[in-house]
């Protein structure tokens, strides 16, 4: 953004450094930032989940949607004779995670339409 040439036209009219980002570069960029933002929330999300379910992400006792369902792994061979009895303890932390994932990358591509309707 900083390269292009109404950057280089304020600059040559002899604003500072700092005028020339709050005044030219930072309204032109904030609506990619917000894009951005909102499309990787779903992969932060994720990424917590698979360090939870691995182990490595938050301790026992927080309430985190890995640790549910790695918790849920040893209900899912159920009771002798009911195989899959409990398949519900696993299903549902994970249709939370995807539909979580799933509605900030709606959001950020909704985001995306508004802020570039060439796009």
């Amino acid at each position: 953004m900083k390269n292009l040439e109404f950057v280089d036209g304020a600059r040559a009219l002899g604003a500072t450094q700092g005028r020339v980002f709050l005044r030219h570069v930072l309204p032109n960029s904030i609506g990619s930032l917000v894009i951005v933002a909102s499309l990787d929330i779903g992969t932060v999300v994720l990424t917590a989940a698979t360090l939870s379910f691995l182990g490595l992400g938050a301790e026992i006792g927080f309430a985190d949607w890995g640790q549910m369902v790695s918790f849920a792994r040893g209900f899912l061979q159920g009771a002798p004779g009911q195989p899959f009895a409990y398949w519900f303890i696993s299903f549902w932390p994970g249709l939370a995670i995807a539909l979580f994932a799933l509605g900030w990358n709606l959001l950020g591509d909704a985001y995306r339409d508004v802020f570039d309707p060439r796009g």
